[in-house]
């Protein structure tokens, strides 16, 4: 795994900076500890950082072709580079090395842009062809691997495997984006392709961009979408194809020619994932989990499956970790605001992790193909709920009982019904939405400023909800909502949190349930093979159960991470003192009364505001700090603060 970042001159073969580019590639060098590599010619420069993994002898980079014309600088792992290297030599090609990067330069030229149908893996790079006088930048279908870019008033074009590479480059607009911090509050993290600069975008999942030049930079072209096709499918067959399918794309990820173990969180996903890749292993597998305090805690599950298999298990406790000087840290390491709790704790995991391995697997992917958010089961009733309401009645009557309906955030859950009522009042999206949505419209309003939401001009986050449910082509409620999340929630947020927090630390991080013909065929199984009795991932439980305690795949599913509705009650000076603080004040972003209406009401214990307030703190560790300098280097960084 590596950083990678570039400078292009798009007017011309003007001298490129050598020396900004060697910032630019510093600045990556806690993704790839291992060694740096330069291209530089005439209106181009490539730079690398490189993590060995795989053939440490003969895989720096950057990589070429025979002869030279063709360089490429790539972050990611193809997995199925030994095929693709047995149909190229066929071909005619010839290959200096056993690595994975030199495939992607072969394949350009035997395929073009098509190539990208044929990687299979994580990716994002920057290949140059000289004769052809392009710069072809890709990322991979997931989006597990980030690249950010932007183009400057003198025709360069720059571009970065972090936001922290684009740092030191002059002459970009850094102005805040009102809709991308509009898109902070909705969605606890900005979407691609926005950042929250201006002048500064990130290539989407699953989306490249040709560059040539003399030419104006087009729009990212999109080269996969997921094909929903229902599938006729038993349940005894989808359990026995689902085995092999898991199975195939768990040995495809342990290739590696350094050490390697698993992240066990105790749950469904990573358990499943740590029990096949044990049965494919002579070796014991290291395996790592942090632990919770109080019904939280995980780690008597972990421990199960850590001595069913005899891994070696390695636990870390998540007591000790500040969470508000945590939130202020954010930044640092997303170089944006990026308001995922549970990233903290993935970055605790990945620290403990590196000791022992530099690549982990995860489990990652599981929800998303298989259904196991709580919100696709609230989204499912809610839609059949719907089908048997009348729209005029859905927006006049149940629309006036959601209004009235007192907001009773304290009462047992049967009495909070205003939720749900206010779900059924809407169109399908927009419903989503508000179960997706981190602070709802309402609430958004009254803590932004009033010019900032003057200059919002009716931006509506929703709309790329409803988007994409519209560009799902089904009319199943649960895949229209699973589809439009894999750009969103797991491009933007779940792929985001475990890449940062993993690469600040030098790991990389695989995982099998995110193998896109997985997700695509898990996406396409019948509504009732995902979500059965009131729980969801149906079919991958019953395809586990052989591997799994019965304890661990029946309990209730639970998030990686901790409450903090309590925490920022105890700690209500700091709280008060970061969310008032000069940084958030004198931005002009924020309502001062609308901040110390929401201090008030959580810190008094009447309404839980937990999560808006974190997302406050993060953005205040974001303008309090410099954020987009990046992770400090390993042996000077501190890691995750603890309380004294």
């Amino acid at each position: 795994m590596c950083g990678v970042a570039g400078i292009f001159a798009l007017d011309g073969p003007a001298d490129i900076d050598a020396a900004l580019l060697r910032r630019m590639t510093g600045a990556l060098a806690h993704r790839g500890p291992d060694g740096e590599g330069f291209h530089v010619e005439p209106g181009l420069g490539l730079g690398s950082r490189r993590l060995i993994l795989v053939d440490p002898e003969g895989g720096a980079q950057p990589i070429y072709n025979e002869d030279g014309s063709v360089v490429i600088v790539f972050n990611g792992m193809i997995y199925n580079f030994p095929a693709l290297m047995e149909e190229l030599r066929r071909l005619g090609h010839r290959f200096r090395t056993r690595c994975d990067t030199e495939t992607v330069v072969h394949a350009w030229e035997a395929w073009g842009p098509a190539c990208l149908d044929r990687l299979d893996g994580p990716f994002a790079f920057a290949l140059w062809d000289r004769a052809q006088g392009t710069l072809f930048l890709a990322r991979d279908r997931m989006g597990k691997k980030p690249l950010y870019y932007s183009l400057l008033p003198d025709g360069r074009f720059v571009f970065g495997s972090e936001l922290a590479a684009l740092a030191p480059v002059g002459g970009i607009d850094r102005r805040l984006d009102p809709c991308a911090i509009e898109d902070y509050f909705a969605f606890g993290y900005i979407p691609d392709p926005r950042t929250i600069c201006r002048g500064i975008a990130r290539l989407g999942a699953a989306e490249c961009l040709l560059l040539r030049r003399g030419e104006p930079v087009g729009a990212p072209r999109r080269y996969w979408r997921p094909a929903i096709t229902p599938l006729a499918v038993g349940e005894a067959d989808a359990v026995a194809e689902l085995t092999e399918r898991l199975t195939a794309a768990t040995e495809a990820r342990l290739i590696a020619d350094v050490p390697l173990g698993a992240f066990l969180s105790g749950g469904v996903d990573s358990s499943g994932v740590v029990a096949i890749a044990a049965g494919l292993r002579s070796e014991p597998l290291d395996t790592f989990t942090i632990g919770f305090e109080g019904a939280e805690d995980e780690t008597p599950y972990a421990a199960m499956v850590a001595e069913r298999y005899g891994t070696r298990q390695h636990n870390e406790r998540a007591a000790s970790i500040d969470m508000i000087e945590a939130a202020r840290n954010q930044g640092r390491i997303y170089g944006e605001p990026f308001g995922d709790q549970s990233a903290v704790h993935t970055y605790v995991v990945s620290r403990l992790a590196r000791r022992h391995a530099t690549i982990a697997l995860s489990g990652d992917g599981g929800d998303e193909a298989f259904a196991g958010y709580r919100r696709y089961r609230f989204h499912q009733m809610t839609e059949a709920a719907r089908r048997y309401l009348p729209p005029a009645v859905r927006r006049g009557v149940v629309g006036q009982l959601a209004r009235l309906y007192p907001k009773l955030d304290q009462a047992p859950r049967w009495l909070r019904a205003k939720a749900t009522l206010t779900e059924l009042s809407l169109d399908s999206a927009l419903s989503y939405f508000r179960t997706i949505a981190r602070v709802q419209d309402e609430r958004r309003r009254g803590l932004l400023a009033a010019p900032l939401v003057a200059e919002l001009d009716g931006y509506d986050p929703s709309a790329r909800i409803a988007a994409l449910m519209a560009e799902a082509g089904t009319d199943d409620p649960l895949a229209q909502a699973q589809y439009a999340d894999l750009p969103t929630w797991l491009s933007g947020a779940m792929l985001v949190k475990v890449d940062r927090a993993s690469m600040a630390n030098s790991l990389e991080v695989r995982a099998p349930l995110l193998d896109h013909r997985l997700v695509e065929w898990g996406m396409s199984l019948p509504a009732r093979l995902k979500l059965r009795h009131g729980a969801g991932k149906y079919v991958l439980k019953q395809a586990l159960a052989p591997k799994l305690p019965a304890a661990l795949l029946n309990r209730p599913k639970q998030g990686f991470s901790m409450s903090i509705a309590g925490l920022l009650r105890q700690e209500q000076e700091r709280v008060r003192g970061r969310v008032l603080s000069p940084a958030m004040l004198d931005s002009g972003l924020f309502d001062r009364r609308g901040l110390c209406r929401m201090l008030d009401e959580h810190l008094s214990g009447r309404f839980d505001h937990s999560m808006p307030l974190w997302l406050l703190l993060v953005f205040e560790g974001f303008l309090a700090g410099d954020a987009m300098r990046g992770p400090a280097p390993a042996d000077a960084r501190a890691g995750v603060p603890v309380r004294a």
